[in-house]
């Protein structure tokens, strides 16, 4: 099977997927997808793919908003095993404080939700410092909104580039 027909298949089932959930179905996959923390589920090809045929801001601004919410999983489970990571690695977590604070740990999730970095690392330790959970969930946001609207967008104005670079547009 050549790369165009792969495309195709994967537009087909996208545009089903849209088409039958639409935005919800976009944010509820974008949420699931961050929350899982022990199995990755990617999610960047659909947020791609639905910028190709919905609205590429809305697309971005929902995905973002679900990946944001699904991204407190790490954090609450921070916040659960606190006192098992403070057991097991007490002078880590305290050197991560530390670096933290000194470099801003707002900044640091905002960079890590706006890129493929593992985040639920963040979050978690997020949640084993007692940081603040609005701060923790804005900077999420901030971070999940950009990534998505950069998938979305590159969707809307690449997808049919692609298709056609390879010969199938």
């Amino acid at each position: 099977m050549n790369t165009t027909a792969i495309l195709a298949g994967f537009t087909a089932w996208g545009s089903s997927v849209i088409g039958d959930w639409g935005y919800l179905g976009l944010f509820f996959i974008s949420m699931v997808s961050s929350a899982s923390i022990i199995l990755p589920v990617p999610y960047f090809a659909f947020v791609f793919a639905a910028g190709a045929v919905l609205n590429p801001l809305l697309v971005g601004v929902v995905a973002g908003a679900g990946a944001a919410i699904g991204e407190m999983t790490g954090y609450v489970i921070g916040i659960g095993g606190k006192h098992v990571i403070q057991k097991k690695h007490e002078k880590l977590l305290v050197r991560t404080e530390s670096w933290a604070e000194k470099h801003g740990f707002f900044a640091v999730v905002v960079a890590f939700a706006a890129t493929p970095l593992p985040d639920d690392i963040i979050g978690i330790v997020g949640g084993a410092l007692g940081y603040d959970v609005k701060k923790f969930f804005v900077a999420c946001l901030i971070g999940k909104l950009a990534l998505n609207l950069a998938l979305a967008f590159a969707g809307f104005y690449g997808y049919a580039a692609l298709l056609s670079a390879l010969g199938g547009g």
